[in-house]
C-alpha cells in the first residue's frame, strides 16, 4: 500500500508537469490554431538556465522566477517567428514551430553541452500515510494548483482574458470590437513559453534534463492536451495527472523503459476514440 501511495504521489507530481506544458500547448492553439512544436523546448531551456544561474550563486527562487522570465521570452521570439507576419497560415505556423524545436538543439548544445543537467530541489522527505515521498514532488503538486487556480481567474476575471478567450472563439468578430488578434497571439506563446519553463523548472530536481529531453516533454504535453481536443485546458489537467500516474505505475511496478510508451499509447487511444466519436457528431448534426 504504501508502495502505491508512493507511486501515486510522485505521478501526480510529474503529472502536473506534463500537464502545465499540455496548457501552455492548448492557451497557444486556442488563440492562433498553431500546434507549438517548440513547446519542450521552453522545458529545457528554462531548466538549463537555472542550472547555470545557481553555478553562478544566484539564490534559489530568483534564479528559478528569471528562468521562467526567460522561457516566455522565447516563447515571443518564438510567436514573431511564426505568427508574426500577418497572413501566415496555423500550417506553415507549425512548420516553423517544428524548425524552431530543431534549431534550440543546436543553441542548447552550444551553450549548455550535451550532458545532463540537474540542480536540488527540496531536500527532505515526507511520510505520507507510510509512504516516504521527496518534499519536492508536493512543491510541484502545490505550485502547479497556484498556477492553474491563477490561470482560471485570468481567463474568468479579467479583460485580458476575456480578450483571449474573445480571439480564440471568434477571430473576426475580435477584430470587429477592437481586439488585436495577432497581440493575443503574441500573447498566447508568452503565456505558453512560461508555462513550458515552469514546468521544466520544477521537474528538473527530480528527471534530469538533457538538450534533446524536450521530445518526452512535448509528447506528454501533447498527450494531456489531447484529451481535451487541444482546447480545454481542465481536461489537458487531468490528462496530464492521469498520464503522470499511469508512468509512475508502470515504472514502478514493471519498468521506466516503457514509461515514453505509455504516452504514445494514451495519445494513440484517444486519437483513435475522438476520430470514431467525429462521424457520430457529425451525422447527428446533420
Amino acid at each position: 500500500m504504501s508502495a502505491f501511495l508512493q507511486y501515486l504521489i510522485t505521478g501526480l507530481g510529474v503529472g502536473c508537469a506534463f500537464a502545465l506544458i499540455g496548457s501552455g500547448l492548448v492557451v497557444i492553439y486556442r488563440v492562433t490554431r498553431v500546434v507549438n512544436f517548440a513547446q519542450g523546448a521552453f522545458a529545457v531551456i528554462a531548466a538549463m538556465t537555472v542550472s547555470s544561474l545557481l553555478g553562478a550563486r544566484v539564490p534559489h527562487g530568483l534564479a528559478e522566477a528569471l528562468a521562467v522570465a526567460l522561457a516566455g521570452l522565447v516563447g515571443l521570439l518564438v510567436g514573431l517567428t511564426a505568427i508574426g507576419k500577418p497572413g501566415t497560415s496555423p500550417q506553415s505556423a507549425l512548420i516553423v514551430t517544428l524548425g524552431v524545436a530543431v534549431f534550440a538543439y543546436a543553441v542548447e548544445i552550444l551553450i549548455w553541452g550535451d550532458q545532463p543537467r540537474s540542480f536540488p530541489g527540496l531536500p527532505a522527505s515526507v511520510t505520507v500515510l507510510g509512504a516516504r515521498v521527496q518534499s519536492h514532488y508536493l512543491l510541484i503538486i502545490a505550485a502547479s494548483a497556484l498556477v492553474f487556480l491563477a490561470m482560471a481567474l485570468l481567463f474568468a476575471r479579467t479583460d485580458l482574458g476575456k480578450a483571449l478567450t474573445a480571439s480564440a472563439a471568434n477571430p473576426y468578430a475580435a477584430r470587429i470590437v477592437g481586439i488585436d488578434v495577432r497581440r493575443m497571439g503574441l500573447l498566447s506563446f508568452v503565456i505558453g513559453g512560461a508555462l513550458g519553463g515552469l514546468a521544466g523548472v520544477l521537474v528538473t530536481p527530480v528527471q534530469q534534463v538533457t538538450f534533446d529531453g524536450d521530445v518526452v516533454l512535448v509528447v506528454s504535453g501533447f498527450a494531456a492536451a489531447i484529451l481535451g481536443d487541444l482546447t480545454r485546458p481542465a481536461a489537458t489537467l487531468l490528462g496530464g495527472l492521469l498520464l503522470g500516474v499511469a508512468q509512475a505505475m508502470v515504472a514502478g511496478y514493471l519498468s521506466t523503459s516503457y514509461q515514453s510508451e505509455v504516452a504514445l499509447l494514451l495519445m494513440l487511444v484517444v486519437l483513435i476514440a475522438q476520430a470514431a466519436r467525429r462521424p457520430m457528431i457529425q451525422e447527428e448534426t446533420a
